[in-house]
């Protein structure tokens, strides 16, 4: 049976775009994208609202712009591996391999996917994320702290769900980032 891990980027205060929907701030440095990229390779399915997808779909060329890094075009490579779920009923064509659309996200197919699923699956957005924690189906969370205050704007978690969770790992970065592993425990 596979997980889903809720991975994100926040700020210290929780949020993952300021006011002015810029996330700038949370571009990893070398040594946390290399640290991403580890916890990357087990996951087999991505789960994504239309606006994260949009974000995300930089990676389906990111791998052939000249002069990148290693560290770049090996997360390229596992993100073009992975299948693709975007919930949207606003996209009608996709621009990446492995990935198909839902018009809504359907609680009952994440667990029938987590089933049956040999990989982990990650949902990645804080909107889709509130869904999956609601729902209950978020297994683990995989959070990035980026060491910056930035005062309001789009949250990483939703403000009226509970969740109890038990700390597996941690490790600081010598950018200032902060990485926290949880086990969803009830």
């Amino acid at each position: 049976m596979a997980k889903l891990i809720y991975a994100t980027i926040e700020s210290l205060d929780g949020y993952v775009a300021g006011k002015d929907g810029n996330f700038d701030w949370a571009g990893p440095d070398e040594e946390v994208h290399r640290f991403v990229n580890d916890l990357e390779r087990p996951i087999g399915t991505y789960l994504y609202g239309r606006r994260m997808y949009e974000v995300m779909v930089f990676w389906e060329t990111a791998g052939t712009i000249d002069g990148q890094p290693p560290y770049v075009t090996e997360f390229a490579k596992l993100w073009k591996a992975a299948e693709k779920i975007v919930y949207s009923r606003s996209l009608a064509v996709v621009s990446s391999v492995r990935t198909r659309i839902e018009p809504e996200f359907d609680p009952d197919g994440v667990r029938r996917l987590k089933a049956i699923e040999e990989r982990d699956l990650t949902v990645s957005g804080p909107h889709l994320a509130a869904h999956a924690l609601k729902a209950g189906l978020v297994d683990e969370l995989h959070v990035f702290v980026a060491p910056v205050v930035v005062g309001g704007g789009n949250r990483s978690l939703p403000d009226d769900v509970h969740v109890s969770l038990e700390l597996l790992d941690e490790r600081r970065f010598a950018s200032g980032f902060v990485y926290l592993h949880y086990r969803v425990t009830g």
